[in-house]
């Protein structure tokens, strides 16, 4: 049996650590269609949030999209939580509580950077560890 040498696991090119820090800009909640998924958890913590039932809560703020529960959005693509600001912000979804660190936008560093022009948060504010970055990476997270 030949002894080849061990390859080397390819690194991602965050390893390093990013920078992140929310700037409430709203950029990332308005303007264009796309899926807000919702889970029951953050329903339950949503719904309290507003002080309102979560069945009257789910009438008025919730769509089935493809089988996945999403917050609805308006006509032009804005968050129905989003009013000069996240309505929402301390009991935001997971979904919105991990962006920028989606699989989608850490797959490739050029990705990362296109992300980056719509988001004045990115590559600024507190430093996030790779394991910080890494635990964001959850299995519900895996389409974004």
């Amino acid at each position: 049996m030949e002894n080849f040498p061990k390859q080397r696991e390819k690194q991602p090119w965050y390893k390093k650590g990013l920078n992140f820090e929310c700037q409430r800009c709203g950029n990332c909640c308005r303007g264009e269609p796309g899926l807000v998924k919702v889970g029951r958890e953050d329903i339950k913590k949503i719904s309290a949030y507003l002080n309102i039932d979560r069945e009257s809560f789910a009438k008025k703020y919730l769509r089935v999209v493809n089988g996945d529960i999403s917050l609805r959005e308006y006509s032009n693509g804005d968050c129905f939580m989003y009013d000069n600001g996240c309505k929402i912000y301390t009991t935001r979804p997971l979904q919105c509580r991990t962006f920028p660190f989606w699989k989608s936008h850490l797959k490739e560093k050029s990705k990362w950077k296109k992300q980056k022009r719509t988001c004045p948060g990115m590559e600024r504010g507190r430093f996030h560890t790779y394991e910080e970055i890494e635990r964001n990476l959850t299995p519900e997270l895996n389409d974004f």
